[in-house]
């Protein structure tokens, strides 16, 4: 429900194209204006660079949906709406892996951001029962297909750099009742061994899903369901992904929450919450594309605080969160909800 899969999982072969195309380190999306006019023609619109290494050592797509789009609208003359979506396309953001292709999409994405040196920021989103059936419904058959789908995944990323964020949802879901009892000790396993598996690759971060400070409530309830997920060998756990929460709130929460766990960092994601949660509505409003939300703090490793590694962009920012309010389904683009994001961010 609250960690919407992209819907688009791309295979090896589009992927390794997005490697090739980073290597040159801009693309160009659209092409000049004819030569025998007279006027000196524009200059092509240009896939955004990589943010300063420094600052955000995560990967940014020269061929986000957000990137394209942006180059299409300028082409388009619709000057303005490019710039509000460069906004989005300028910033490194999570891909999502899904059940397809997981070797290819890992490797494609890996390799595009070692060539480009940059640590690739992955969501690894395919546990079996994923969301209680609900918006973003589906993941692997069973555990053993999770496995060989987990054993994939790694081997796509072999050595190279990787941020990952496992399984949005996973935990709190447990927590909060909604994924059945009979399932809850497959989970926890399936985590843990994700987790082990994942930290053997040499050069991989991994935090398991906490969910956020509205959901599972106070902060003391999550502590024993990451306990038994593996949050002892991982680099530590995520908050806010897909949800709008404050950062000053996730803080809040993930510092109680690391008090429990050893003094274990987290990671929070930031892309949708510059105006904060929806308040005053019934539930489903404030977490399924509520409306007048903004893009929050960019992506960075200067958070100023030592618990937080980072600021990410984990939900990508313009992509629903389901058929609600006239959404598209969960993952897909929906541009002018985008564009509202990049509109009120401040």
């Amino acid at each position: 429900m609250y960690g919407s899969y992209t819907g688009r999982t791309r295979g090896a072969r589009a992927a390794l194209a997005v490697a090739g195309a980073a290597a040159g380190g801009l693309l160009v999306l659209a092409g000049c204006s004819s030569s025998s006019s007279s006027a000196a023609p524009p200059k092509p619109p240009q896939a955004p660079a990589q943010q300063p290494k420094a600052r955000a050592p995560f990967w940014v797509n020269p061929e986000s949906t957000a990137a394209k789009r942006a180059g299409e609208l300028r082409k388009g003359g619709k000057s303005g709406q490019a710039e509000l979506l460069r906004k989005i396309a300028a910033q490194p953001v999570a891909e999502w892996i899904g059940p397809d292709d997981p070797e290819g999409q890992t490797r494609g994405y890996t390799e595009a951001a070692a060539k480009a040196d940059r640590v690739a920021v992955l969501v690894f989103y395919n546990i079996p029962h994923r969301d209680c059936g609900q918006y973003s419904q589906g993941g692997a058959s069973d555990g053993n297909a999770y496995r060989q789908w987990l054993d994939q995944a790694a081997r796509g990323i072999g050595n190279r750099g990787a941020t990952i964020v496992l399984e949005p949802d996973a935990l709190p879901h447990i927590e909060d009742g909604c994924t059945p009892q009979q399932f809850h000790e497959e989970r926890f396993a399936l985590l843990k061994e994700s987790v082990d598996k994942l930290k053997q690759l040499p050069r991989t971060k991994v935090y398991l899903d906490a969910g956020n400070p509205s959901w599972v409530t106070p902060a003391d309830r999550m502590a024993d369901p990451l306990r038994r997920a593996g949050i002892d060998r991982a680099d530590g756990f995520a908050l806010n992904v897909s949800n709008f929460q404050t950062t000053r709130a996730n803080k809040d929460y993930g510092r109680r929450l690391s008090s429990l766990l050893g003094g274990k960092h987290f990671v929070i994601d930031t892309s949708r919450n510059g105006n904060g949660p929806l308040n005053g509505a019934d539930h489903e409003k404030t977490w399924c594309n509520p409306s007048g939300r903004a893009l929050g703090e960019p992506p960075t490793t200067r958070t100023g605080d030592r618990l937080v590694d980072a600021y990410l962009w984990v939900k990508r920012p313009g992509e629903s969160d389901g058929t609600c309010k006239g959404g598209p389904g969960a993952g897909q683009w929906w541009e002018s909800y985008a564009l509202d994001l990049a509109r009120n961010a401040r």
